[in-house]
């Protein structure tokens, strides 16, 4: 049994992707057919890595996405932690969950920008395999359940968004 109090978090990003409506982006998660396989683009900061720099990279490596701008970062990390089942065994058994630093960011480019398939020009490999916009609000139920309660910090840390658009 892995105790879980001895193992860190991982560092990483979550982004918020807002169209001109005020919808985010959710992709859905490569060969899961669970109701939850829903998620916004996140991923792992690398040693000495900015968190900024790591949204952008992130988000590009995952939907091939670059025409944006920062509209907001969320004011705290947000935790989540594995449930009991994948404790020593997701992330390679080194974390009990993940710390995520949020932002969110303005789409400006058109819908044929987002490429999720070959994401990167194809230089990565594609974590999602369809995607589409969802009203922010709509996000925790979409996403698996353990991380339900980061998701709505997120929808409270960027609430005030979809409205900019309206």
């Amino acid at each position: 049994m892995v105790d879980r109090e001895s193992l860190p978090y991982r560092d990483c990003v979550g982004l918020a992707i807002f169209n001109g409506h005020g919808e985010v982006f959710v992709g859905h998660r490569k060969g899961i057919t669970d109701e939850h396989a829903w998620q916004m683009p996140q991923g792992g900061i690398d040693e000495g890595e900015d968190p900024l720099r790591c949204a952008m990279r992130e988000l590009y490596e995952e939907t091939s996405v670059t025409s944006v701008s920062l509209l907001a970062e969320a004011p705290e990390w947000i935790y989540y932690d594995l449930p009991d089942e994948a404790l020593g065994v997701a992330f390679k058994g080194k974390y009990r969950g993940q710390r995520q630093r949020w932002f969110a960011f303005a789409f400006h480019g058109d819908d044929s920008e987002i490429d999720v398939l070959t994401p990167g020009g194809g230089k990565h490999k594609a974590e999602f395999d369809g995607w589409r916009w969802e009203k922010l609000s709509r996000t925790p139920a979409l996403i698996v359940p353990f991380k339900r309660p980061a998701y709505e910090k997120v929808v409270e840390a960027f609430g005030d968004i979809p409205q900019r658009f309206a």
